[in-house]
């Protein structure tokens, strides 16, 4: 076997799982490594505190690739986050695995046009400092020689099954074909892009493939739709009457007051009171990587929550 074909993947959630699946189904070799041991078919399943620097450098010592896809609660990042970049850091430079790091666009702050792979990182939020620093040591290792590393950038996701916060989850989507009304974030008439969660886990592992320089970031390619055009277009092919409206701000961050999560949700939603437009053509031309057509993962998406109702 190839000896680059192993991977460590570290987070079994909508995005770890289907990855190492289909990192196993092609044939790889795939460790997959959780607090709780969960498990991914075609993968070995390892319990593994990600902030333990020893205890990572040893589940990695024989892959050739880190696939970090962790990802604790909002109000948990600031504690969690910084000794997971220390550790994979530390379990890299051991074993001279590469890093593929699953990351999102918060570090570009509110955006002023679309942002690509090289737009400034102007965030002055918490989270999003968080993942900058992150980034920003990562980067800094790399540069150093002491790794190699590489960042995939996805907007909100989607996909089927997507369960839990999601802007376009469950929640939106079974109100919708309810012929209900979808309660969400922002101004839902604002263009937004969304990821699709099997797009995300392609570009991560055309990401891992590349044989070209690291230490940079990806974007993965993904849809630019506004909330509004979406409920038309479920409403059109399902013959449903759905509706969206935004909450105010306003009640956003009253509730933020007494709620930990809510108010790390309205610290956020700053992405939803712009036009949030995310441009992948160089990821598209450097890793040959293309989002699937809107209108197949969208009534896929749909179709996952049609079938429970």
């Amino acid at each position: 076997m190839d000896p680059m074909s192993k991977h460590l993947v570290v987070g079994a959630g909508l995005i770890g799982r289907p990855l190492a699946e289909r990192l196993a189904a092609r044939g790889d070799t795939v460790t997959i490594a959780t607090r709780s041991g969960s498990a991914a078919a075609g993968a070995t399943a390892l319990v593994l505190d990600a902030s333990d620097p020893a205890a990572f450098t040893h589940a990695a010592a024989n892959a050739s690739t880190i696939f970090l896809c962790t990802n604790p609660p909002y109000t948990d990042w600031a504690a969690q986050w910084p000794p997971i970049y220390e550790a994979v850091i530390a379990a890299a430079s051991a074993t001279g695995a590469r890093i593929v790091v699953m990351g999102n666009l918060y570090s570009y702050g509110s955006p002023t046009g679309a942002m690509t792979e090289h737009s400034s990182e102007t965030t002055t939020e918490a989270k999003g400092l968080i993942r900058r620093e992150g980034w920003a040591k990562l980067r800094a290792a790399h540069d150093a020689g002491h790794i190699r590393a590489v960042e995939v950038r996805a907007s909100d996701y989607f996909g089927p099954g997507a369960t839990g916060t999601a802007h376009l989850g469950e929640a939106f989507f079974t109100a919708v074909l309810r012929s209900k009304t979808a309660h969400v974030v922002g101004k839902p008439h604002l263009a937004h892009s969304w990821s699709y969660l099997p797009d995300i886990v392609t570009t991560l592992i055309a990401a891992a493939d590349y044989t070209g320089d690291w230490g940079r970031i990806w974007h993965v390619p993904s849809g630019t739709v506004s909330r509004v055009d979406i409920v038309g277009q479920l409403n059109a092919h399902y013959g449903t009457r759905g509706k969206v409206t935004g909450y105010p701000q306003l009640l956003l961050r009253s509730l933020g007051v007494a709620n930990p999560m809510m108010h790390e949700v309205w610290a956020s939603s700053y992405q939803f009171v712009v036009p949030f437009v995310i441009d992948a053509t160089e990821t598209e031309r450097e890793l040959g990587v293309a989002a699937t057509s809107w209108n197949e993962a969208l009534i896929a998406t749909a179709e996952s929550y049609r079938s429970q109702i």
